[in-house]
């Protein structure tokens, strides 16, 4: 049984974080993305406000906030602009290796960096030859004395330009496919590269860029979780993540209905607001009713996670269905705008471009339907708890199919 209600601290940091995106991104959202503008300001606004990094435990200088409160604050970043919302919350990415696999004392420079000041970490997965299939990444990380060396490029690296450190997956047994891979927190330093950054149809306000390793030495300590053990690692980050990007699909879906919903009771055909005719008001119906049951199951996956329970499936399943419910609001949103919907001028089609990174990110509509599939037809006790490590996750399904999540 998963119980919905919301305490009244929740219920207060939903209209935070709602009156956040109401009065500092939705102004600037729509000149923001017509520039890729990097939203510097927002950030320390938000970093003041306690915004982000909100899953950092109080013993590292964070709030330690549970995962529906994250979920609250990314539906509302995404109601405001999701380039923006991304910018904000990739730190949760970063951090949740350190936070599953580093040391104390990992913990306390590295977590503690984020909340005594706005700065900004990335997570380094994606290689151009390995996006889905993460067991075809090809940089490396060489043991040597007491360091390690790390060398190669990632692609696709939110905040990748800006960021003051990285949690990066590297082969340390090249030949052992995903379990030959382990994970580091890396401090920016010299010998780390930014060779590109994205030109990108939607999510224009975020920064995405590749990112290379030249000869990066990082200290034994640095790794995270036991070596050749990344890719469990990377899967159990997900599990945690997921959630939060489910919930920003379903804040650019609702701001894109209610756009939709608004103008169709301003815009008059036929004598009348087009909100009267069927075709369209069942339009508006619809969205509705896939806001909702995104909602739903986002809050779902994020409320086993506080109550300790394994959460793959859940969290497969509200990516999937949000991230595809935001894609096809949003295309329904520009329908019912017309001609206009198709214009800059109007919201709409920013929101359809942002949409479509949903299915993307994170792990592929198609990687999350897999995960499902091998969930559904193993049989698996979708309530049993998580294990003290915190977690096995999918391994199973890793196993079968070799075929991890990209993000960026």
């Amino acid at each position: 049984m998963v119980d919905f209600t919301l305490t009244d601290e929740q219920k207060d940091l939903r209209e935070l974080a709602h009156n956040f995106a109401e009065k500092e991104i939705r102004p600037v959202a729509w000149e923001y993305d017509r520039d890729g503008t990097w939203p510097q300001e927002i950030i320390e606004k938000a970093w003041e406000v306690g915004l982000m990094n909100i899953h950092v435990p109080e013993e590292y200088g964070g709030p330690g906030l549970d995962f529906v409160s994250g979920a609250l604050i990314e539906e509302e970043f995404g109601w405001g602009c999701s380039g923006i919302g991304t910018s904000l919350a990739a730190n949760g990415l970063a951090m949740t290796p350190v936070l599953l696999g580093g040391s104390h004392e990992i913990k306390k420079k590295y977590l503690g960096m984020l909340t005594e000041e706005p700065k900004l970490a990335s997570f380094c997965l994606t290689e151009p030859d390995a996006g889905s299939d993460v067991s075809g990444m090809k940089t490396t990380a060489k043991k040597v004395g007491d360091k390690y060396v790390i060398n190669g490029s990632k692609c696709f690296i939110t905040n990748g330009s800006y960021a003051d450190w990285y949690t990066v997956y590297a082969k340390t047994d090249p030949d052992a496919g995903h379990r030959g891979i382990s994970a580091f927190v890396v401090p920016r330093d010299d010998t780390i590269t930014i060779d590109k950054k994205e030109d990108k149809m939607g999510q224009r306000a975020s920064n995405t860029a590749t990112v290379t390793f030249n000869e990066t030495e990082v200290p034994a300590d640095h790794l995270l979780g036991e070596e050749n053990k990344g890719f469990k690692l990377a899967m159990m980050t997900l599990d945690r993540t997921r959630p939060g990007v489910a919930a920003m699909a379903v804040g650019i879906g609702r701001a894109a209905m209610e756009f939709a919903a608004e103008y169709s009771k301003e815009r008059v055909q036929f004598g009348v607001p087009i909100a009267m005719h069927q075709a369209v008001s069942f339009m508006i119906a619809d969205m509705a009713t896939e806001v909702e049951a995104a909602r739903l199951l986002t809050w779902k996956a994020a409320r086993l996670l506080d109550q300790g329970v394994r959460n793959t499936l859940a969290c497969s399943h509200a990516k999937r269905f949000a991230a595809d419910s935001a894609m096809e609001i949003t295309v329904d949103a520009v329908q019912v705008f017309g001609g206009y919907g198709f214009i800059k001028e109007y919201p709409v089609e920013k929101l359809m471009r942002d949409a479509k990174i949903m299915q993307l990110y994170e792990g592929t509509s198609q990687i999350q339907r897999l995960v499902i599939a091998k969930e559904v037809l193993m049989g698996r006790n979708v309530d049993e708890p998580l294990p003290e490590s915190a977690a096995r996750q999918n391994e199973a399904a890793a196993k079968e199919s070799e075929t991890a999540s990209a993000s960026v």
